[in-house]
């Protein structure tokens, strides 16, 4: 064995100073296991001794991984393996391909040659003999055949794939979805085959793509308008240039359903396609660029990957699949789009401003507007339009040359892409730039198309084109915008989750981008960067991806199963059981299909299944349901009825939860297995955790009318969702947070059905919980929410209490803008008591947490001045530009000034008391002082108070009050020499007012402070039970008294 560890990969190039990592000790274990196993014995032995070796399941594995080290790694012993490796596999494969893939997806660049060649021997012979599920295999390895690439490497991938394809033609046939992927990397990579040392091989692609294309072209409609993107590419070839003739003039030739060049140009390409035009490695990268580096951090990690991907004169064409990539794949969430990471639009500016090539440049021009052509508000996604407009309108500032060349570009493609479609192009372009405004990407377009920095001839051209872009905004949409920004009342009923991202980038997202040193933890590119396991599945359904976050698209790669044959788990299931199943998925029926599901649920619970039938039986389900599943936004009916919400749980899958309900509610043993299943095909599709909430909610209601309300019926669903999550091995919190906001990602109109029973029947796990709350905010629009206030206020849903709320509004100190606001409607709704709040008001900063303070301040203008109000206020700490406690103030003063007079001076005296030798203080005053703001911050405060009065405001009122008078002198007096320089100004509004009251000469003066003397003592009564609320005793109060009688007589008498 430690020759093993000694010797370099079997598999993989790797240097000296490199150690094993996890999978390939992996599979050095596997390989030397199957080594030891086999080795000397004849081939009858040797089969028999892998035949009892698979009996286990962990042998198993490490038989099947053995002998695909070896199929890799040693061509002589190949053939001999791969008969093995079909004579013990009872998965069809199925590991060995999950083990291939990772490979491929992780490791297929450091392979050694022989390893390269090996694999696509294994994928022919996989592929001659028909293993399902093979055709994900050829989609991955197809990623790596990269474009802009003609080393001999990648030439050689591209070639060999190409054969593979070329002698199983009536194999891929077999997948559509396969035949559009080979179509659109190979359309790709013929631009980068021009060369004449490379004009055999460019021959041979464009002689299979035409094939493909004139037999298949009804395959190829999925692929959307970046199809005709490509075919522009390579229109000059004679080949195309004869199908471009057929696409425009004979459309029917090609396919029945083809009615023209408009049908494709109208549709929208799946993110998938795009995403397969990047290898693995550029896309972790490019992602990483996305997620994890800050603006102004950015240039090292954009040079390394310059000089990795970007740095031959073939690459050029690389840019155009990269800002494709980025366009439609890369949309950011909300806590991205609110952080100082580094902004798609920057990545595309730095991408075009590199760019060399004049040709590559125009066709980077055309990939970043590509979606605005034909732009249709109700199909498209605004996130496919927003970068190309910040592009512009952040490059005007400081590379006025790159907004200039794409508006200049933006004019002349109106009537240069397609003059037969000139209109359909303006259409398109227009209401592209209509949804910009009205999703406020910008606020207007006036100072990016009216520009001065634009040469005049420029102008000209854009004023003609988009004239009525060009206004200045009318004073009533700046109004309407200022009030939108104060009362939050945003309408965004027609806005979809990842819109809201957009809105929040531009409207909301007033944190500033800062730069900060991240030196502990920096992000560097590696090629032995740890990256997590990606496994990506072919393109089979183009289900609304474009709405949710691009993790989210890859964790559904993930756990995506096979819609096809399950030919494969169906074997091992028999009699009733197995002619259900086959029922199932072969009846076209919804009733029909019902029925067998009942066979299949009736069977679970009557017969003991072993586990590995069960697990064959959660398989064959999944891929049964997977497309209905996907389908799953169409399960809240339009119209809530009664009647329709019953048919829409009238599904098979919802036959298992029905069984699952009644043998709860008559506490059935036999639930078990049913449990067991269903927690077997939760870990395969997810959605199935937030469709049983669905399911008890509305079953609930229809039990309620039946048989009146009994508190039975809110324990029972409890209890059926409690037990589901113990089979899923899942804590119950942790399982509904994951289902919430899986139903969040699919359809908030669902959520927002069973949000308020789940705040009742699920107290302990929702009321004060920071996740759900998050994803309910997160979630809503402006109709939904106040719908939830609603009900909050009625007195049908509460979702905070007192108890930790705290904890809650400090964890959302860390959310979107939106979620903060949202989420302080439903704390005014539930008649939280100020009290509750205050204690965070201290630890709030003006910059980094304005939500909760303008939430705050808003409710305590409601409020009257009180001791402990002002108390909390103080205890902020002093910085420049924090209006908060000077705006308080102000307001106070207009109605409450002698009260707000009275309440600051008791607490400045008791942080500057009288100081005395015979005081002593309480017990415990320590403990009541440690929350009183420091002198520090009552000196500041008042400070920064005084500096924003002005002759027009009587704030300034509020230092002539008596009770402050004496406050500020004896605060001068107790105050240190650094404090009296630092606080002369604010402790000489005192100062003159003592003077005063001396000098006989000043009689008008003297007239007035004498007049205040009657008015102030007819307040120390009022002074003195003030006191008595702060933290110190009314005791300390009558030593403080007498000393200030004292300290004006020195004071006068110094002053004379």
């Amino acid at each position: 064995m430690e020759q093993v560890k000694n010797t370099s990969s079997r598999l993989f190039v790797t240097t000296a100073v490199e150690n094993k990592d996890d999978l390939e000790e992996k599979l050095e274990r596997s390989y030397s296991f199957l080594n030891n196993l086999i080795n000397g014995l004849s081939d009858k032995e040797a089969h028999d001794a892998l035949h009892n070796a698979v009996c286990k399941d962990k042998n198993y594995e490490e038989v099947s991984v053995g002998l695909v080290v070896v199929i890799l790694t040693e061509p002589h012993n190949a053939a001999k393996s791969y008969r093995d490796l079909t004579l013990i596999t009872r998965d069809g494969f199925g590991l060995v391909l999950g083990q291939l893939t990772q490979l491929i997806l992780e490791r297929f660049l450091r392979f050694h040659d022989v390893a390269r060649a090996q694999l696509l021997w294994l994928l022919r012979e996989m592929i001659r003999n028909a293993v399902t599920n093979v055709d994900n295999l050829c989609w991955n390895l197809m990623r790596h055949a990269a474009g802009g690439d003609v080393s001999p490497r990648n030439l050689g991938l591209i070639e060999s794939m190409l054969d593979i394809f070329q002698e199983y033609k009536s194999w891929l046939e077999k997948f559509p979805v396969l035949i559009a992927s080979v179509v659109y990397t190979y359309l790709r990579l013929i631009e980068d085959h021009g060369a004449p040392a490379l004009a055999a091989l460019r021959q041979k692609e464009v002689s299979f793509m035409i094939t493909l294309l004139r037999e298949r072209f009804a395959d190829c409609l999925v692929i959307g308008r970046d199809l005709v993107r490509l075919l522009q590419n390579v229109a000059r070839i004679p080949e195309f240039e004869q199908l471009w003739k057929d696409i425009l003039t004979a459309p029917k030739t090609l396919c029945p359903t083809f009615t023209g060049i408009l049908q494709l140009l109208q549709t929208r390409t799946s993110r998938r396609f795009l995403q397969s035009r990047l290898t693995p490695e550029m896309e972790r990268k490019l992602v990483f660029l996305t997620s994890q580096v800050r603006f102004g951090n950015h240039k090292r990690y954009q040079d390394w990957f310059q000089r990795q991907y970007l740095a031959t004169p073939e690459s050029q064409t690389l840019r155009c699949d990269m800002i494709r990539f980025i366009v439609g794949v890369i949309h950011p969430t909300n806590e991205l789009l609110c952080s100082d990471i580094i902004p798609r639009w920057a990545v595309i500016g730095w991408l075009l401003t590199t760019c060399t090539s004049t040709v590559a440049v125009s066709n980077a021009k055309l990939a970043l507007f590509y979606d605005w052509l034909f732009f249709e508000p109700d199909k498209d996604n605004i996130m496919n339009i927003e970068p190309a407009i910040l592009v512009m309108h952040h490059s005007m500032r400081s590379h006025p040359a790159v907004s200039a060349t794409l508006l200049d570009f933006l004019c002349r493609i109106i009537p240069n892409f397609y003059p037969l479609l000139t209109d359909k192009v303006r259409l398109g372009i227009f209401s592209s730039l209509r949804q910009i405004l009205e999703k406020r990407v910008l606020p207007s377009l006036c100072p990016l198309f009216d520009n001065p920095k634009l040469d005049r001839e420029l102008r000209t051209i854009v004023r003609e084109t988009f004239k009525e872009f060009c206004m200045s905004p009318t004073p009533d949409s700046s109004a309407k915008l200022d009030d939108f920004a104060q009362n939050i009342c945003l309408k965004v009923d027609d806005l979809d989750h990842n819109e809201l991202h957009v809105v929040n980038n531009v409207i909301t997202n007033n944190h500033p981008a800062v730069v900060t040193n991240i030196a502990e933890h920096e992000p560097a590119f590696s090629d032995e960067e740890d990256e997590p396991a990606i496994v990506i599945n072919p393109p089979e359904d183009d289900t609304d991806d474009d709405d949710i976050p691009l993790a989210k698209v890859r964790l559904k790669e993930k756990t995506q199963v096979d819609k096809g044959d399950s030919s494969g788990v169906l074997s091992v299931l028999d009699g009733d059981l197995k002619s259900s199943v086959m029922r199932l998925q072969n009846e076209k029926d919804n009733e029909t299909k019902c029925q067998a599901m009942e066979s299949i649920v009736q069977h679970v619970i009557d017969v003991d299944l072993e586990s590995e039938q069960l697990t064959a039986l959660s398989t064959c389900l999944c891929s049964v349901m997977f497309v209905k599943l996907e389908d799953s936004h169409r399960v809240f009916p339009e119209e809530v009825n009664d009647e329709l919400l019953l048919d829409s749980i009238s599904s098979p899958l919802f036959v298992m939860f029905r069984n699952l309900y009644q043998l709860c509610k008559e506490e059935d043993r036999r639930r078990q297995p049913l449990i067991t299943l269903l927690a077997e095909m939760y870990q395969t599709l997810p959605k199935i955790g937030y469709l049983l909430l669905y399911f008890l909610k509305v079953w609930g209601n229809e039990e309620l009318k039946r048989e009146g309300e009994q508190p039975k019926f809110v324990t029972l669903k409890g209890s059926v969702y409690r037990e589901f999550c113990q089979g899923a091995e899942k804590k119950m919190d942790a399982c509904l947070c994951d289902d919430l906001n899986e139903c969040r990602l699919d359809d908030v109109q669902v959520l927002m059905y069973v949000v308020p029973d789940l705040f009742k029947e699920f107290r302990v796990q929702t009321v004060n919980n920071a996740q759900v709350l998050r994803i309910v905010v997160s979630s809503v629009n402006s109709v939904q929410l106040q719908d939830l206030v609603c009900y909050i206020m009625q007195g049908k849903l509460t979702m905070l209490k007192n108890d930790s709320l705290q904890s809650v509004l400090r964890a959302s100190l860390e959310w979107d803008t939106f979620e903060q606001f949202f989420l302080w409607q439903i704390v005014f709704a539930h008649d939280i008591s100020l009290d509750i709040l205050l204690p965070i008001l201290p630890h709030l900063n003006f910059v980094n947490h304005a939500e909760a303070l303008t939430s705050l301040l808003l409710l305590i203008k409601q409020e009257k001045p009180t001791a402990d109000l002002v108390k909390h206020l103080f205890s902020r700490e002093v910085c420049n530009g924090d209006m908060f406690v000077i705006t308080i103030l102000k307001y106070w003063c207009q109605e409450y000034m002698d009260k707000l007079g009275e309440l600051i001076s008791s607490l400045l005296s008791t942080r500057h008391p009288a100081t005395s030798p015979n005081k002593r203080k309480r017990s415990g005053t320590k403990s009541q002082n440690s929350s009183v703001p420091s002198c520090d911050q009552l000196l500041g405060h008042l400070d920064q108070l005084r500096k924003c009065c002005n002759k027009q405001t009587n704030c300034l009122n509020l230092y002539n009050l008596d009770s402050m008078q004496r406050a500020l002198q004896q605060a001068q007096s107790g105050s240190t020499e650094s404090q009296k320089k630092q606080y002369n100004d604010l402790f000489a509004l005192a100062e003159e007012e003592e003077i005063q009251p001396t000098s006989k000469q000043r009689g008008a003066r003297g007239g007035r402070k004498t007049g205040t003397n009657a008015k102030s003592a007819s307040k120390r009564a009022t002074v003195r039970e003030i006191s008595e609320s702060s933290e110190d005793s009314s005791e300390e109060e009558e030593i403080v008294k007498p000393k200030q009688a004292k300290k004006r007589k020195k004071v006068v008498s110094d002053s004379d």
